[in-house]
């Protein structure tokens, strides 16, 4: 049971941790590119820098290498960008597959404490014991297993959840990219 509750702590911790970072760095794609595209429309690179200068935010890290790797050959700031997009790709999916494991793993240490709880109360009947200690002693053991299905259940949800938000910046990222390369080739 320690060790299911142990499991249940650091999922809680991962997804309280993952969906924080998800709210700080979520960007809306469109307003930002409409505006660096503006910038760079009228020639004003710097405008465009500033616009992502100084923020934390996957998709203003992007654009903010690209910007200023502007006159750098075309093939060596296409794999640029795409390094960038491997790292914040990278940044959105830290921890994640944590909670797949911990859904894979809590069941299981739920079925070895049925399992012992079983091998305990077995190994108590030739001494003497009741169908009524019996019975008590496969609600004990059983309780493990519920346990661990109480903890996998949720984490596997999230993991599922997670992933997804992952794949869907994964997507902003490479389209950010993108308009990047073919503003560049204008």
């Amino acid at each position: 049971m320690w060790a299911i509750a142990a499991l249940s702590v650091m999922g809680c911790a991962v997804a309280f941790e993952r969906l924080l970072f998800y709210f700080c760095n979520s960007v809306a794609p469109e307003a930002l590119e409409l505006k660096i595209g503006e910038a760079l429309w009228n020639g004003d690179g710097e405008a465009a820098i500033e616009l992502v200068k100084g923020s934390n935010k996957s998709l203003h890290r992007l654009y903010f290498a690209g910007l200023t790797h502007w006159n750098a050959p075309y093939d060596a700031l296409k794999e640029l960008l795409m390094q960038e997009v491997r790292r914040e790709t990278f940044r959105w999916g830290r921890h994640v597959g944590l909670l797949s494991t911990i859904a894979r793993v809590a069941p299981l240490l739920g079925l070895l404490g049925t399992v012992l709880g079983m091998v305990d109360m077995f190994q108590a009947l030739p001494e003497g014991g009741s169908m009524v200690a019996v019975a008590g002693g496969i609600w004990k053991a059983l309780f493990t297993t519920v346990a661990g299905l109480i903890v996998a259940i949720p984490a596997l949800l999230l993991h599922t959840w997670l992933c997804s938000i992952v794949d869907d910046e994964e997507e902003k990222l490479y389209r950010a990219a993108e308009f990047l390369i073919r503003e560049r080739m204008l």
